[in-house]
């Protein structure tokens, strides 16, 4: 493999001081920039998303009221899910990561339409706009945004459901522009054969963005209509059918699920066998399974539905479909334990994170098959054995995927190396922090707690405090993460070489931080199955 940076040192142009102004930021379309402007845009949210969930957790931590009222409640909780939902999770890896990684690791200059993922994010701008000032007039209906309540409200439901509206647009051109740079700018010798995991999740996510985030938009702009226009779709009073609204919402929501956490499984499938020092197990069988994700993704909907009153043939055939989704994920799961097997582990942050993903989607994949199964759900449905499953998928897949992958290639994006006890630590709280705020919650679940719920009996009250204090010590851990990164892009003098970690992959093969064309000259792949071949000796894979 050849790429021809060799020899270049830091002192050279790169993406970072290509351009100084900040002109050249905001109107720049380098997929790198992008992926950074992004990335800070979505980092803010986070910290407001934060925020708001760790206010509800100090109010639970004891039973009655204690600094807010239910209606306060019920708006703080639309806050957080809002925000972590629309304008964290789902942009998350693709659009930071994604975009700055993807054309690197297929050997391309940019993706194939650069003006288009600018506008992209333009488009995510105005939208999170729009949300912001819809959550500022107080809207309690929840994410989800539930028909015929939501109809009937009197808050901010039709700029808050424009907003999302809005930023499905910059999830389809995202998703588009992905797809056809994978299947266009592939440098020559790079077949399909010999991309990288991340970029067959990628390509498996850009495909679900494409075709499912139109249901939801179209969704979202029927209740606009019946809510600004008196249209009967989704209330009753007006001969429509609330059950319809669950159907179309969560024929999107699912596989969004996927959209979140699919990227995470191509970024632990690129940190695994790095600091495994060994070839990626089953390489063809990853891939793969990715797609096989996607596509069952759109199959099992309504799952979440049944205890809406879906006919009995319909509830069997969701549950039953529900259990697939857990073969292809456990294939991944099994494929990243075999790489681990026999090989000289080093733990590094990014593999310690790597790991932590795979202990905490077993648990999230496990706790599935309960809400999958039919009597149980019956129990289980909307109670916190739901909150800690969903929170187990997504905050210990997507979150801890994306701080795995931030910690991977911060020395690629920036060319500076973070403290690595600085961030063991904050490892570590994250990863205490996350299990004593959801374990106990699956067993508040097991007992019968609702979820949503502003106010609980006592006898709840130790597992919930105990949950709090959790989250405190995990809003303590993502700040430390986070503030020792971007003190180590500041302030730091430890230089990045251009291979830290001795990987094969082709975005290592350029200097650190990129140069603003990617590489010297066009890279090719030579007669080996990608980097998952023959792993160097010291490192690599």
């Amino acid at each position: 493999m050849s790429a021809g940076a060799e020899g270049v040192e830091h002192g050279e142009k790169n993406y970072l001081n290509h351009e100084t102004t900040i002109w050249s930021w905001l109107t720049t379309v380098d997929h790198k920039r992008i992926g950074l402007m992004y990335l800070f845009t979505i980092t803010a949210f986070f910290i407001i998303g934060g925020l708001a969930a760790l206010t509800m957790r100090l109010e639970l931590a004891r039973s009655g009221p204690d600094f807010m009222t239910p209606d306060q409640y019920n708006i703080l909780f639309t806050l957080h899910g809002a925000i972590m939902i629309f304008l964290f999770i789902v942009p998350g890896i693709p659009a930071t990561m994604g975009n700055f990684l993807l054309p690197l690791m297929i050997g391309a200059k940019d993706v194939a339409f650069p003006r288009l993922n600018l506008l992209s994010y333009y488009v995510y701008v105005v939208g999170a706009a729009m949300a912001v000032v819809a959550l500022l007039n107080p809207i309690d209906t929840g994410w989800t945004f539930y028909a015929p309540y939501s109809t009937q409200t009197k808050s901010a439901v039709i700029l808050m459901t424009g907003a999302a509206f809005v930023l499905g647009f910059s999830s389809i051109l995202t998703g588009l522009n992905f797809v056809v740079t994978v299947h266009r700018l592939r440098c020559p010798g790079m077949h399909w054969d010999r991309l990288p995991v991340f970029v067959w999740a990628l390509y498996a996510t850009a495909v679900i963005q494409t075709l499912a985030t139109p249901v939801v938009g179209i969704t979202l702009l029927l209740l606009i209509m019946e809510r600004w226009l008196g249209v009967g779709v989704f209330d009753p009073a007006m001969g429509g059918d609330p059950v319809l609204y669950e159907h179309f919402f969560w024929f999107y929501s699912h596989p969004v699920v996927y959209i979140m956490v699919l990227p995470a499984f191509g970024v632990v499938g690129e940190i695994i066998p790095v600091f495994s020092r060994k070839p990626l197990f089953g390489y063809k069988m990853v891939c793969y399974a990715s797609l096989a994700i996607a596509l069952v993704g759109f199959l099992v909907w309504a799952h979440h539905m049944l205890v809406a009153g879906i006919s009995d043939p319909s509830a069997i055939y969701f549950s039953v479909i529900t259990f697939g989704v857990a073969i292809p994920t456990a294939v991944k799961v099994f494929n990243w334990v075999s790489t681990m097997y026999k090989g000289s582990i080093s733990f590094d942050t990014p593999m310690l994170y790597a790991m932590a993903f795979v202990f905490l989607f077993m648990i999230a994949g496990t706790t599935g098959i309960y809400l999958a199964t039919l009597a149980v759900d019956v129990f289980y449905h909307d109670t916190y054995f739901v909150v800690a499953h969903f929170h187990y998928t997504i905050q210990g897949g997507a979150v801890i995927g994306l701080i795995a992958a931030l910690h991977f290639w911060f020395p690629k994006m920036t060319g500076k190396m973070y403290n690595e006890a600085i961030a063991k630590v904050a490892f570590v709280l994250v990863f205490v922090g996350f299990n004593l705020t959801f374990l106990p919650q699956f067993v508040l679940g097991m007992q019968g707690m609702p979820r949503r719920y502003f106010d609980y009996l006592p006898e709840f009250e130790e597992l919930h405090m105990i949950s709090s204090f959790g989250a405190v010590i995990n809003g303590f851990g993502y700040t430390f993460a986070l503030v020792n990164l971007l003190g180590a892009w500041i302030f730091s003098r430890r230089k990045a070489t251009e291979n830290p970690y001795n990987s094969l992959s082709l975005e290592w093969q350029t200097q650190s931080p990129p140069i603003h064309e990617n590489f010297r000259e066009t890279p090719t792949v030579d007669d080996y199955p990608y980097a998952y071949g023959t792993p160097v000796e010291g490192g690599g894979h």
